[in-house]
């Protein structure tokens, strides 16, 4: 399984202390080397570049080629060489939280899914506690979905743990 990261999934995913589902769910992740320099970046908080400085080893960097892609709108240099790169391999999904390039990769027939979409997965996964890491999300400078997107999730979740709990 090919998966390509733009920089916002990991960022929050280190900030919550989630970062390890992204092996857990896909077993490799590959990002382009904008996202590369913009996790090393003097805004990028701390936590994020001591992760990126010392990367695990299911983290690729990878040189994206531009010419696979050319936005229809004004997208940050990470989000164009993501959908570029995910493009060039052919990527089963591209982790991305911007809704331009959201829509840009669906545009290009891309799975694109945002950070709020893999803590659901991972909670289905029994590898995190939703509502806490939701919790946690919301003390970043995330923005969550709106409220009731946030609060069917947490349905969901409730749901999945009681038939769990009854079998």
């Amino acid at each position: 399984m090919i998966v390509i990261s733009d920089t916002s999934p990991i960022n929050y995913l280190v900030l919550t202390g989630e970062i390890d589902i992204l092996e857990k769910l896909f077993r490799r992740i590959v990002v382009p080397q904008a996202v590369f320099s913009e996790l090393q970046h003097t805004k990028t908080p701390q936590q994020v570049k001591d992760w990126i400085a010392s990367a695990p080893s299911w983290l690729e960097v990878k040189q994206a080629d531009a010419s696979f892609f050319t936005p229809s709108k004004k997208l940050g240099d990470g989000e164009c060489e993501a959908i570029a790169l995910a493009i060039e391999l052919k990527a089963d999904a591209l982790l991305i939280d911007d809704r331009d390039g959201t829509r840009e990769a669906r545009r290009q027939s891309l799975i694109a899914l945002g950070t709020v979409n893999l803590l659901e997965r991972a909670a289905e996964k029994g590898l995190l506690d939703l509502p806490e890491t939701l919790n946690r999300l919301s003390q970043t400078s995330f923005r969550l979905p709106p409220r009731q997107i946030i609060d069917a999730m947490l349905e969901r979740d409730r749901k999945r743990k009681a038939k769990c709990s009854e079998e």
